[in-house]
């Protein structure tokens, strides 16, 4: 019998990226997505998907919502501090809705990462071993999209600011990620047990980011490293709201501690090509 695949936060980019890469490998009437607001999954529902409403934060939307689902992808919540109850939530109603098996999207060395970030992973994945239910974990990496979105006031100020100092970075494409989570969720090979640890193929430092961003650009792009304090307060003054300020000048600062780097080619492996290089993500940020 042919495996039924939910996929939590569809309407997200990297949820999206995820039904997409499915819709390559298994026919639409396999995959349930799911969303808080479906409206935002009208397009994978045009596409034959079924559209499910969930809601991370109340759990009363989702045994119902996992009824007759084999594999479920936890995509986890952008909601910081909260996290940690809402996978839990997942997690409780995946196993009263018997789900064969839960892939949970986790950051890059989780168990001993120094990131800011990383608790509330962690925290998932004790939840997931103590659940009873089979799982993968896949520790991503940085998305290379999370620094191609300051480009823009790159470019209008000529400089790129962080706190990165001198780390190097293993970044790869969301659509990347994406790719992977779909080969494993239509792996026929059992995967309950598994981490994996996903990284971009090349590694970079924001210097070297911003001079390639002043390559394609064509403008002059400076790297300004500033203390974690004082690049949060920018963040917030460029109008994040305090909690992401905090996350990116704390994943910069764990950056420069090696945090965001591996050389594992694990994920590139995994989906059996290179990963999106770094000049690629540039020349689609300055295209649009």
């Amino acid at each position: 019998m042919s495996d039924k695949i939910f996929v939590t936060g569809a309407s997200g980019q990297l949820g999206h990226l995820t039904v997409e890469a499915l819709l390559k490998k298994i026919p639409a009437s396999q995959i349930v997505a799911g969303a808080r607001m479906t409206s935002k999954a009208e397009d994978l529902a045009a596409k034959g998907v079924e559209v499910r409403e969930i809601d991370y934060a109340k759990p009363s939307t989702l045994t119902a919502a996992f009824k007759g689902i084999d594999k479920l992808l936890l995509i986890s919540s952008s909601e910081i501090g909260q996290r940690a109850s809402q996978h839990g939530n997942i997690i409780d109603a995946a196993k009263k809705a018997q789900v064969r098996l839960i892939v949970y999207t986790s950051v890059l060395h989780a168990s001993e990462s120094v990131l800011g970030l990383a608790e509330e992973h962690r925290q998932t994945e004790q939840a997931l071993k103590a659940s009873g239910v089979p799982f993968v974990v896949l520790r991503n990496g940085w998305y290379t999209e999370n620094y191609a979105a300051s480009i823009p006031p790159a470019l209008a100020h000529g400089v790129f600011l962080g706190s990165a100092k001198e780390g190097r970075i293993s970044s790869a494409a969301r659509s990347d990620y994406a790719e992977a989570a779909a080969v494993v969720l239509t792996s026929k090979d059992d995967q309950s047990g598994k981490i994996y640890e996903l990284a971009g193929d090349e590694s970079y430092s924001l210097q070297e980011f911003a001079a390639e961003v002043s390559r394609q650009s064509g403008k002059n792009i400076v790297y300004k490293d500033m203390p974690e304090e004082e690049y949060r307060k920018v963040l917030m003054g460029a109008g994040l709201p305090e909690p992401v300020a905090a996350l990116l000048a704390d994943s910069d600062v764990g950056a420069s501690k090696g945090a965001l780097f591996d050389d594992s080619h694990t994920l590139s492996r995994l989906i059996g090509r290179p990963t999106t290089p770094l000049a690629d993500v540039v020349k689609a940020a300055l295209a649009s």
